[in-house]
């Protein structure tokens, strides 16, 4: 083989490993075709250009190996591909309602028994036990029965 397609074999293996710590960090198979590239060009560099060849190329490639590891794996370097930031959002806990029995509000939909009723600036979808509400009629809260708000039209 000649000293060209060893060469390749090289860069080509650097460039697989670079891909793999830096830009693509976690994928494993661009780093083992990295690293077979880079054995094999080491390989054919002992057998065609002789031991003395073989032995700077192999440090060469330790030494470019360690490097490339040790910017890869610095702090900064792996924050740009952490999570780093902290979610604050909350969802609302239908355990705890934020409209309690006895609340009364304005049904801006019809109750056919399910339907939209506004209480103060909030709407919520509620049902009735059955009953049939007209829209704009006030109605009041009789509980909350598993995550449905239920209420009464008031005459």
């Amino acid at each position: 083989m000649d000293w060209l397609t060893i060469a390749l074999l090289l860069v080509f293996g650097l460039l697989f490993l670079v891909a793999e710590v830096i830009f693509i960090p976690g994928t494993t198979v661009v780093g083992l075709v990295g690293f077979g590239l880079l054995a094999a060009g080491i390989w054919f560099s002992y057998r065609d250009l002789g031991a003395t060849t073989g032995h700077v190329l192999l440090g060469s490639s330790t030494v470019a190996i360690g490097v490339l590891v040790y910017l890869g794996l610095r702090p900064k370097a792996i924050n740009r591909v952490a999570l780093t930031s902290v979610n604050h959002a909350r969802v609302h806990d239908a355990r705890h309602p934020d409209v309690q029995p006895g609340t009364t509000g304005r049904a801006l939909s019809a109750l056919r028994p399910a339907g939209t009723v506004l209480f103060d600036d909030d709407r919520r979808e509620v049902t009735t036990r059955g009953e049939f509400v007209p829209a704009g009629t006030q109605v009041r809260v009789l509980g909350i029965e598993h995550n449905r708000i239920v209420v009464e039209g008031l005459a």
